[in-house]
């Protein structure tokens, strides 16, 4: 019989790929430090210098309009500046997968660093400048950075993985973010850049992680699939595989692209629009639409508005608190590398339906922490624990195994259109969470983790009944098994009919 030389469902992925290529390893590292890192850090680092940049806009307008801003004009102002960041980060999106048929998902990355280095270098001269309005078309501008790092990053490092590593190798999307936000977090402690002079260069240092992918990813190849399939570039596919597989797997790698591309033979790559109009993607397109914006709608937000609340009950002096919640980024820094050592031995399925169990759990534990909070001096320290499960549910599956799973359901010719898709809903969830979930707290109080309960156990069912397990399968046996299991859920007894049916939602 003729060995395996690629992980598939009878092949032992370990035996295969013990280690990832060492090249591999790097260009993630190279791929992630400019890409999805950035918006973790843009999302975590505004928040230390809040009252600093609220008293520069109060003094600037003095100066320049003789009176004082009245404070719902500081608040706007300031609401503006932070959330100005999710709508460059939808604009983002939804060029981010046009960008890379265009020029590459590697050349669409080291591009993007021009957006953060600019951002950094507006937002670094808004205080000696006096204009605050920098810092408002600075944050927009980094929202733009890493709108396109979010879609671009998975899609790269979903193409360079072997297929047996993929998951372990697209969860670098994941760590790279809850890195960025830890990062973020320590940068802003008041030892380091926490104090009020130093919040421009805390904000301007966005452009050090743009400058180090800058230095290091142009060392690396292009996609390898962007390569043979988009471009026709046998040689360049061969070479590409060669570094950051090894040769040995190579050739078996560069097979498995190959099928694809006779597959997609005379195919041009989709619109987002066309997604919707391809009956055969219609199950695929609703599943990363429903995941995306369930990463957004679960109550992950929720958490962190409560966190600095459950921590101030529990005790802890309000100095400290941004201490405790450095913890949460360091909680969710572990949860994601674990996911990663995870998510090729156990599977997508069952990590992410298991952390959105865990996550309805906590909801109902947390409801009752913050309800009877007064019940007893121990009440408070639940309730710090049900945060950081809270933290640890969303970190093993839904924060890590969403973006893969978008990777995984689509071929080479939908695959952009499909992130653009899937950016838009998630950044278009975030802001809506961010612009309806105060009023949600001030008129359920605690029992808004009810609604994210309720959430969380909808996402539960519908992974269950229409999502496939995509453990050591190629793109093709993927769009083969979820067609076919349509069929089977869908078809009816009329041979006939079924192909029909098949192909509907």
């Amino acid at each position: 019989q003729k060995p395996c030389t690629m992980a598939g469902p009878d092949c032992s992925p370990q035996l295969i790929h013990p280690l990832p290529n060492k090249s591999l390893l790097l260009a993630v590292c190279a791929a992630g430090i400019g890409g999805t890192f950035q918006y973790g850090y843009n999302i975590s680092v505004i928040n230390a210098p809040t009252a600093y940049v609220q008293d520069f806009i109060n003094q600037t307008w003095s100066e320049r309009y003789q009176t004082q801003i009245s404070d719902d004009g500081l608040t706007l102002l300031w609401s503006t500046i932070v959330s100005i960041f999710t709508l460059g980060g939808l604009i983002g999106a939804l060029i981010g997968g046009t960008l890379s048929v265009r020029v590459g998902r590697k050349g669409t990355l080291l591009t993007n660093n021009i957006f953060a280095l600019l951002a950094a270098l507006l937002m670094g001269l808004s205080y000696p400048t006096g204009l605050f309005e920098l810092l408002i078309i600075g944050r927009f501008i980094s929202g733009l950075n890493a709108g396109i790092a979010i879609c671009v990053q998975p899609l790269y490092l979903g193409e360079i993985a072997p297929t047996s590593l993929r998951g372990a190798m697209g969860m670098g999307t994941s760590i790279f973010i809850t890195g960025g936000i830890f990062t973020g977090q320590v940068i802003g402690l008041r030892e380091l850049l926490g104090k009020e002079e130093y919040w421009p260069i805390l904000l301007s240092t966005t452009c050090i992680p743009a400058f180090l992918q800058l230095l290091i990813l142009p060392w690396f190849p292009e996609s390898p699939r962007y390569l043979l399939i988009d471009k026709g570039d046998e040689e360049g596919c061969k070479k590409a595989l060669k570094q950051l597989h090894g040769i040995a797997d190579c050739d078996s790698a560069q097979e498995d692209i190959e099928k694809e591309r006779n597959s997609l033979s005379g195919l041009q790559a989709k619109k987002p629009w066309e997604l919707f109009a391809d009956r055969s993607l219609r199950w695929q397109v609703l599943t990363i639409m429903v995941l995306n914006a369930a990463q957004q709608l679960n109550g992950i937000n929720a958490i962190y508005f409560y966190a600095g609340y459950v921590f101030k009950q529990s005790g802890i002096p309000s100095d400290k608190i941004p201490y405790a919640t450095v913890g949460t980024g360091a909680c969710e820094c572990i949860t994601a590398l674990t996911c990663g050592m995870l998510i090729d031995r156990l599977g997508r399925k069952v990590l992410i339906m298991g952390g959105y169990t865990l996550m309805a759990i906590c909801c109902v534990l947390f409801t009752l922490t913050l309800t009877f909070q007064e019940a007893s001096p121990v009440v408070p320290y639940l309730s710090m624990v049900c945060v950081f499960a809270f933290i640890l549910s969303f970190g093993l599956g839904p924060g890590g195994v969403t973006n893969i799973l978008t990777t995984e359901l689509f071929t080479q010719n939908s695959r952009p259109a499909a992130y653009m898709l899937a950016g838009s809903v998630n950044w278009s969830s975030f802001f809506f969470i961010g612009l309806v979930f105060p009023f949600i707290v001030l008129g359920l109080k605690q029992y808004c983790f009810l609604v994210f309960l309720v959430i969380c156990c909808l996402v539960i069912i519908y992974i269950f009944l229409v999502v496939p397990e995509t453990k050591n399968k190629t793109f093709l046996e993927i769009q083969n098994e979820f067609q076919s299991s349509k069929k089977r859920q869908i078809g009816c007894s009329d041979g006939a009919g079924t192909i029909l049916l098949s192909t509907s939602i």
